[in-house]
This record gives C-alpha cells, sequence and structure tokens, in this order.
C-alpha cells in the first residue's frame, strides 16, 4: 500500500468517525406545539427543522399532516398519546389499533424514538390509573410489530412528584407520588426505556427568587453555587436533573436514563420572562447539554427545547411565548442546534 492510499483511507476512516461522533452528540431536540393559528404548515416546519439541522422532534399527539410531513425527513420523532386518550388505551386492542393506525403505518420511513404516554399525569388526577396499563399495551402493540428494540415506551413527568429536591442528593419523590411512580419506573427499568422528564429551572426561579439567583437560572453563575458532598452545581438545571436522579436511586432505579422532554424559558409575559434571559437560557442550555450533570458527568443529556413557535392559542401571558421561532419562522434568537 502506498503513501497515499494509506493517507486516503485514513482521511476517510477520520471522517466517518467524526460523523459517528456528531451522531452520537445530536442531544438536541425541540418539541412542536400546534396551539397557535398562525402557524407554518407542517411541511414548512418539517423544513424548518431540517435548515437547522434539528435532528429531533416531539410532537404531543398523531396529527396526520405531521406525520406525512415527516415521511423520509429522517428526525427522530417523540409522539405523544395525549392523556385524554389514556383511558382508552388501557384497553389493548384500542392500543393495537392506535399503535397500528399511527405507528406502524409511518414506521417505514418515519424515525420514531420513543411514545410519550401521558404528559405530566399527576398522582391525583382521575387518568393516573390509566398510564401504566397504556404504556403496557403500546409495548406490547409495538412488540407484536417487532419495533421494541426501536422505539421506547414512556411517560413525561414533571418536577412536581418530588417531595425533596434540595440539595439534589436529597430529591426523593413524595410519599403520593411514590405510589404512582414506581412501578412505572419498574416497567422503564424492564424494557430499557427512559424516564421523560419536563425540567424548567424558569419555574424553580420565579417560585422563590428570593431564595435563587437568576444568574443560576440562566448558567451565568461565576461558580458554584451549591455545594452538595462531593458535587458542586453551577446552574439550577443540573440540580434539578440530579436531584430526580437521586430519587432514581431511592426508588431502585440508579441506572435508568433521564430524557429532558421539555426544557424552555419565556420572552414576554412574565417575571423574568424577556428575550435577553431567554436568549441567554436556550444558548446556555444547548452548549451546557454535551457535559452532562455533576451525578452523570461526561454523559450528553438528550433534551428537547419548549418550544418550536410562539402558540397565540395558549392561555394569555408567558404560556404564549416559548417559541424558538416566530410563526413567520423568523428566528427569535441567534442559536446553533447542529
Amino acid at each position: 500500500m502506498n503513501t497515499f492510499m494509506a493517507t486516503t483511507i485514513l482521511l476517510l476512516f477520520g471522517l466517518m468517525i467524526s460523523r459517528l461522533t456528531l451522531s452520537d452528540a445530536q442531544s438536541i431536540g425541540v418539541c412542536y406545539g400546534k396551539n397557535g393559528n398562525n402557524l407554518p404548515s407542517d411541511q414548512e416546519v418539517v423544513s424548518l427543522f431540517q435548515t437547522n439541522v434539528i435532528g429531533r422532534m416531539r410532537i404531543y399527539d398523531p396529527n396526520r399532516d405531521t406525520l406525512e410531513a415527516l415521511r423520509g425527513s429522517n428526525i427522530e420523532v417523540v409522539l405523544g398519546v395525549p392523556n385524554d386518550k389514556l383511558q382508552s388505551l388501557t384497553d389493548a386492542s384500542a392500543a393495537t389499533t392506535w399503535v397500528q393506525d399511527n405507528v406502524v403505518a409511518y414506521s417505514s420511513n418515519v424515525k420514531f424514538r420513543y411514545i410519550a404516554v401521558g404528559n405530566e399525569v399527576h398522582p391525583g388526577d382521575a387518568n393516573a390509573q390509566s398510564v401504566l396499563p397504556a404504556m403496557q399495551n403500546i409495548h406490547n402493540a409495538i412488540a407484536s410489530a417487532n419495533l421494541q428494540d426501536q422505539i421506547k415506551v414512556s411517560t413525561a413527568i414533571d418536577t412536581t412528584l418530588l417531595g425533596s429536591s434540595y440539595p439534589p442528593s436529597d430529591g426523593s419523590f413524595s410519599d403520593s407520588a411514590s405510589s404512582y411512580i414506581n412501578p412505572i419506573i419498574n416497567f422503564l427499568r424492564t424494557n430499557g426505556s427512559p424516564l421523560l422528564a419536563n425540567v424548567y429551572p424558569y419555574f424553580s426561579y420565579t417560585g422563590n427568587p428570593q431564595s435563587i439567583d437568576l444568574s443560576y437560572a440562566l448558567f451565568t453563575s461565576p461558580g458554584v453555587v451549591v455545594q452538595d458532598g462531593q458535587y458542586g452545581y453551577q446552574n439550577l438545571f443540573d440540580a434539578l436533573l440530579d436531584s430526580l436522579y437521586a430519587a432514581l436511586e431511592k426508588a431502585g432505579a440508579p441506572d435508568l436514563n433521564i430524557v429532558v422532554s421539555e426544557s424552555g424559558w419565556p420572552s414576554e409575559g412574565g417575571t423574568a420572562a424577556t428575550a435577553d434571559n431567554a436568549g441567554t437560557f436556550y444558548r446556555n442550555l444547548i452548549n451546557h447539554v454535551k457535559q452532562g450533570t455533576p451525578r452523570r458527568s461526561g454523559q450528553a443529556i438528550e433534551t428537547y427545547l419548549f418550544a418550536m413557535f410562539d402558540e397565540n392559542l395558549k392561555a394569555a401571558g408567558i404560556e404564549q411565548h416559548f417559541g424558538l421561532f416566530l410563526p413567520n419562522k423568523q428566528p427569535k434568537y441567534q442559536l446553533t442546534f447542529g
């Protein structure tokens, strides 16, 4: 083999490795909500994801137009089961039909990653008892279609299920939440699925601004703010996520992975809701998730930014202003996703 050939092979090998590394490091997705009357078409939205090198999308229901637009896009998808559908999916045949119609029918050229069975269901909610049976039925239907290795079934919780979260090592699920979440955790462990969690430093900060500094919530603290044994916390996002990891350890699931299924900051409509703060939060979050948390150092955090667009049919105030883009597709912030 001459030197030129050897050099060429090394270059090609290096390019392959770099591409693999880039693909593996793709930890940022964006949530695509449709609660607006002025949003672009689904095909335009998929193109906007591709133009901005956003490789993952979370959607909240199996909208036909969205799923059709995703065909052949190579975008990885988190597909939601809406909370009002949970009870019906406790029936195995209904779950099989749901999977056939909304997953199998598209699986040849839509890259489903997770099915999120319910979003922020709380232990006292009327449909709380339906979450796990619906998850089991959806999983069984996916396994029947031989898709269980590529599509994992989970549910998206919020951090209100924690009874204690400070310091992070004291993180534990509340007594009322434990009976609800523990069987779900066992299901996730058995099936190799992650727990999805919506993690919002914004709401933690605005709920307790006397004790939490804005810089801690925006990833701009110059040094460690909370020392928790061997772990030092420089930002609130890590502290919230590690309190969930500590709670999972106490629940007997130290190896369960967490996917951050929502995190965002509003640009107007409430306390500290400015375009400057929101841009700072999103930029720093995108850069930070590659590093992992103190408890999971070096393990990139798969994270979905909330949300793609401002949605004008949501409740007035901050809820209308979480978008990374305006409905006319213009970016609100200068962000690099890929």
